[in-house]
């Protein structure tokens, strides 16, 4: 955005906001004048302007925190968030970056549900179209979303230690699909390799929500011919992905200390 129609005064408004968001009734006129370098007159008049309007209070001890108007805001903005529109916005720009397919699905027990898919300018299409079902076990985008789920809730899902293959490629058996899922839980990324069917290849990654609950996923496939070629870009491109269209769901990433 062009900054000509900037208005400086919102940008510091915002930064307000952001870091009460941060460390919410912890801070006084002083400690946000401080650390965001704005004049304490201004600040004054800022936070003044920003309680009228109800998107600050100030509490005991003289602290600031997030005001009731932002709560409304936010509820109205989650009530008309759209997972699919989301995705078809950001997806495209996956495609175009990588030139391969990318899908969104989400997991309703053993399966997974696929939602909606950008295809890309290849002649190769995918079979898996908007409505479809799969064994989660079988897919990357399955086993991303699996691998969130406690154990006992896995325990339940497959109570069978042997598992039908899809491909000979495929996870043959729960104690094997159980040490896949702790890595992918580590790593935040999955992969499956002619798993699902030969001659392709798919990495998925996570989408999460407000509540910071994963809701579903999305995944680029593409043919094994190219996978070595294109399987570090398309990791990165995946991770992206899942970032913005959580960050449209109002995912905020937990800080770690």
């Amino acid at each position: 955005m062009t900054r000509k129609y900037w208005v400086p005064a919102i940008e510091r408004a915002d930064k307000i906001i952001a870091l009460l968001a941060q460390e919410p009734s912890s801070l006084r006129l002083m400690d946000l004048a401080n650390r965001l370098d704005i004049h304490k007159s201004s600040m004054y008049s800022l936070l003044s302007t920003l309680e009228s309007l109800g998107w600050v209070t100030k509490e005991k001890g003289d602290t600031y925190a997030l005001g009731p108007t932002l709560g409304v805001i936010s509820a109205s903005y989650f009530r008309q968030f759209n997972l699919m529109q989301s995705f078809h916005q950001e997806a495209r720009m996956t495609v175009r970056h990588v030139g391969e397919a990318v899908q969104l699905a989400m997991l309703d027990r053993r399966d997974v549900v696929y939602l909606a898919k950008e295809e890309s300018a290849l002649p190769m299409r995918l079979v898996s179209d908007p409505g479809m079902r799969f064994a989660a076990y079988a897919t990357a985008l399955g086993k991303i979303q699996l691998s969130h789920l406690p154990a006992e809730e896995l325990d339940d899902l497959f109570p069978e230690e042997e598992l039908e293959p899809k491909t000979k490629y495929t996870v043959a058996t729960r104690t094997e699909l159980y040490e896949q899922l702790e890595r992918i839980r580590q790593q935040q990324i999955a992969v499956d390799r002619d798993e699902a069917v030969e001659g392709f290849c798919c990495v998925a990654a996570p989408i999460y929500n407000h509540t910071n609950k994963m809701i579903a996923a999305v995944s680029i496939s593409m043919s094994s011919t190219v996978w070595k070629e294109k399987e570090e870009l398309a990791r990165e491109e995946i991770i992206r992905l899942g970032q913005r269209i959580s960050q449209h769901a109002g995912y905020q990433k937990e800080e770690r200390g």
